[in-house]
């Protein structure tokens, strides 16, 4: 999202935000009250903040609803599952962008750049990993957020910091 072609890092967005900002961290995060123990939605931990049980995002958090329409969304834990264990992935430079050519069984492939990590008004990592948000809320703490990460070496499902800035790249729903 954000990005004109494939090598583009596009904007990067804090879990459940819609739009994105200058500053990432707990601070400025929407979703609580400056604190990883002030969580106000998405919490399923009473010593995180108030607990609503929600452990997806609603369409109007999901930065790829918001955006791009009604038929796009963030990607689920399963999708990235298939993603990442049906596909090949190679490591490579695309216009002079480091990232991953993704190939799938039928020889469709994409390219995920490696776009880094935004946390405060800084951009970490940019050409050395690739962080990815998906829809779904860690399940060990919820001030977590489950993503799609990878350097050159590894492709993994993580948890990580809702406050931080991660690229999106949306997937179509099914009609």
């Amino acid at each position: 999202m954000g990005a004109s072609s494939p090598e583009e890092y596009g904007d990067y967005f804090a879990w459940g935000e819609v739009e994105p900002k200058d500053v990432y961290n707990w601070s400025t995060y929407k979703w609580c009250n400056g604190t990883n123990t002030t969580l106000t939605k998405y919490c399923t931990n009473s010593s995180n903040g108030t607990v609503d049980n929600k452990t997806e995002l609603v369409p109007e958090d999901d930065a790829a609803y918001v955006n791009w329409g009604e038929n796009w969304r963030m990607p689920t834990y399963d999708q990235q599952t298939e993603l990442r264990t049906k596909c090949t992935w190679t490591w490579t430079t695309q216009n002079g962008v480091n990232g991953y050519l993704v190939t799938g069984p039928n020889g469709n492939s994409l390219f995920l750049p490696a776009a880094g990590v935004r946390y405060d008004s800084s951009l970490y990592y940019a050409g050395l990993w690739g962080n990815y948000w998906l829809r779904t809320l860690g399940s060990s703490y919820p001030y977590y957020a489950c993503s799609l990460n990878f350097n050159s070496g590894d492709v993994y499902s993580g948890s990580n910091d809702r406050g931080y800035g991660f690229a999106v790249r949306p997937v179509r729903v099914s009609q």
